[in-house]
């Protein structure tokens, strides 16, 4: 058996009237579904460095803060099959983040070129992620889970 790719995912709050999450969609690949800021983990690069280069890379957000990591899921790609290793961290942004923003990454990375579209929305959600990514977010706080999972 091949070695899990090691990733990281991240749930970035702001606390407004609220709590509010950080989802991006990919702009033009509705078929991508709604994301949370998530990617690999580069060698020699720690938890934390990673997610928050992922968060800046995908959003463009440079203001937000890890909290605490608060699960580790061992998944298979939904398309490749490939073992994979999520580490899905708590972040918290400041509230005068803006709402909503298109960002235009750069580089050579996977995401190099694409545009995503992102957006705050309350807590709890109304629709699952794609991927099953929200199944953690009752570590953040339970009730988000909950009340996630009651609209699914």
């Amino acid at each position: 058996m091949s070695r899990p790719r090691i990733r990281v995912a991240a749930y970035v709050v702001r606390h407004c009237a609220v709590p509010e999450l950080l989802v991006l969609d990919h702009v033009g690949m509705p078929e991508a579904g709604t994301q949370v800021p998530a990617g690999g983990v580069k060698a020699g690069e720690g938890m934390d460095e990673a997610v928050l280069r992922e968060v800046a890379e995908e959003s463009g957000l440079l203001t937000a803060r890890v909290v605490r990591q608060i699960a580790v899921e061992d998944k298979p790609h939904p398309e490749t099959g490939q073992p994979r290793r999520t580490s899905f961290f708590y972040l918290q942004a400041p509230n005068r983040t803006p709402k909503a923003w298109d960002h235009h990454v750069h580089g050579d990375g996977d995401d190099a070129d694409l545009t995503f579209g992102c957006r705050f929305v309350p807590l709890p959600l109304k629709r699952p992620l794609a991927d099953d990514q929200d199944a953690w977010l009752g570590r953040v706080d339970p009730h988000w889970l909950t009340a996630t999972r009651s609209h699914q």
